[in-house]
């Protein structure tokens, strides 16, 4: 797997490739299997995406009764033409609810690149397919653009909240649809690593202070934030807006304010909101007090 976002970039200006087939050629070093077979796997993975879209069950609540119903609402207040945002926004805040939340009910869903943030590449793709009418192999080839940035992240920080915060799971999440949704828009490699930059440095420092050590409040609000930060990241990059800071020294960044982070603000559920009275009250009732 790849260390560099420009390093990527320098394969796909020397072999004259895309970014996704960069990744994909790597993945299909890497496993020893053929663009073929690659492809067959993407594609399952694209599917079981949409499936957790479309399967969303508007009436189900979690177990702990801290998440469900609420991307139905939204839908609701989006077809009465009650938000400030237009359509398209909506519709992506929406589903970043509504794939989030099903997490939180124990449907099935894709980890992009974590089960915490996995609403945050449906709610940006599976939106932007619908608004451009695209087909499955272009999806597949923006899930190969999106897998090649987090793969980078993974090699140069970390993915995981426990280790990074949530800016490694929430902010890592939104890098990667950020990418993926500049390829979908016809923009340059140049303008895809620099998404993914801008989509990353917005959420510097982001804490994972999950209430009562639950993937639920409020990881599942957070997928909104994730989404859209995406979406605005990518049209800075789409309209030639860059980085000032390389993204390589960007997620450098990321792996270091990680490492800053107390231990109590990583995962483990005893900082930030976790630790506010209503958060112990919460923990109190589902766990019980220690």
């Amino acid at each position: 797997m790849y260390d560099s976002l420009e390093k990527i970039l320098e394969i796909c200006n020397k072999q004259k490739l895309s970014f996704w087939e960069a990744v994909m050629q790597e993945d299909c070093r890497e496993e020893g299997i053929s663009p073929d077979d690659s492809r067959e796997k993407m594609h399952a993975i694209y599917q079981a995406m949409r499936e957790s879209d479309r399967n969303y069950d508007p009436a189900l609540i979690s177990s702990s009764g801290l998440s469900g119903t609420d991307a139905e609402k939204m839908r609701q207040s989006r077809l009465n033409g009650q938000l400030l945002q237009d359509d398209f926004t909506g519709k992506v805040m929406e589903r970043a609810l509504r794939v989030a939340e099903s997490n939180a009910c124990m449907k099935r869903i894709v980890a992009a690149p974590t089960a915490g943030s996995c609403g945050v590449m449906p709610a940006v793709l599976l939106t932007i397919r619908e608004k451009l009418d695209l087909p499955d192999e272009k999806m597949e080839e923006a899930l190969y653009t999106a897998s090649g940035i987090g793969g980078v992240i993974a090699q140069r920080a970390c993915l995981a909240g426990a280790e990074g915060g949530c800016q490694a799971e929430i902010g890592s999440a939104s890098a990667m649809a950020a990418g993926a949704a500049v390829y979908l828009m016809g923009g340059t490699e140049e303008a895809i690593i620099h998404s993914c930059a801008m989509a990353l440095s917005a959420l510097l420092g982001l804490v994972c202070d999950p209430v009562a050590g639950l993937v639920e409040v409020p990881c599942v609000k957070r997928n909104v934030t994730g989404a859209v930060n995406a979406v605005c990241a990518a049209e800075m990059a789409l309209a030639g807006i860059r980085s000032r800071i390389p993204p390589d020294q960007v997620i450098d960044a990321m792996k270091s304010v990680g490492r800053c982070m107390a231990t109590d603000l990583r995962e483990t559920g005893r900082g930030g909101l976790a630790a506010t009275p209503e958060g112990q009250r919460i923990r109190d009732r589902l766990i019980g007090g220690s």
